[in-house]
């Protein structure tokens, strides 16, 4: 009677188990950006106004920290679409004014949306498909979004102009990174929560995004 090598059996459980968080994440993680879009238009339809730094930045890290104590449960799910719908509200009356007051801001936001896009395919493929282990990456990364976020909020506190650019740009590096960070360690068996993965995910869609159209927006000259 033949026997099933452990070693293999264990490999193709990992391979499984791998492939089970990448469609549960994927799947997700377009689920919340879909409820983000709507959210946005929403926002956007009623005309709400943006609540401010402070409220953006308690509600966020409010969320997220559900989110994170709440990983294991369906509760962690509904945290899920509360920080991605909250953060498509934020979003909304930004859209409103690159579409409403910008010359060009129909074009600038649909040229972000489609930098985003090829972006995010371009990187989760290159990670899919060569396989290579990016987890040096995020001693760097952890590091690099700390003094990113602490910069952008000195540029708007002391209002910088010129910090504000070289911000976008580093999110932009930084956002990259992340998702090349967050797709290997999910192929190499480092995450296996695909709730946090997808919120890792979402959160770097969205700052590429907003960072593009702001970059976008000062070199057309119209901000």
């Amino acid at each position: 009677m033949n026997q099933i090598n452990p070693a293999y059996a264990r490999a193709s459980a990992g391979v499984l188990e791998t492939n089970k968080v990448l469609r549960n994440t994927y799947a997700l993680l377009a689920m919340t950006l879909t409820f983000s879009a709507f959210t946005a238009g929403l926002s956007m339809a009623l005309e709400l106004p943006h609540p401010g730094v402070i409220v953006t930045l308690i509600g966020y890290f409010g969320l997220l920290f559900l989110v994170s104590k709440f990983q294991n449960s369906a509760l962690g799910l509904v945290f899920v679409f509360a920080l991605t719908g909250f953060m498509g509200l934020t979003l909304g009356p930004i859209l409103n004014i690159y579409l409403t007051q910008i010359g060009n801001g129909p074009q600038l936001v649909m040229t972000a949306l489609g930098g985003t896009g090829a972006i995010f395919l371009g990187l989760s493929a290159y990670a899919l498909t060569t396989r290579k282990d990016f987890s040096f990456l995020g001693g760097m990364l952890t590091a690099g979004i700390l003094v990113a976020f602490l910069a952008a909020l000195a540029a708007l506190f002391f209002h910088m102009p010129g910090l504000q650019i070289a911000v976008s740009a580093m999110f932009i590096v930084l956002m990259a990174g992340l998702i090349l960070y967050q797709t290997s360690e999910i192929v190499h068996g480092g995450e296996r929560n695909y709730i946090l993965a997808t919120v890792t995910l979402y959160v770097s869609i969205f700052n590429l995004f907003t960072s593009l159209l702001h970059l976008l927006g000062v070199f057309s000259g119209d901000e």
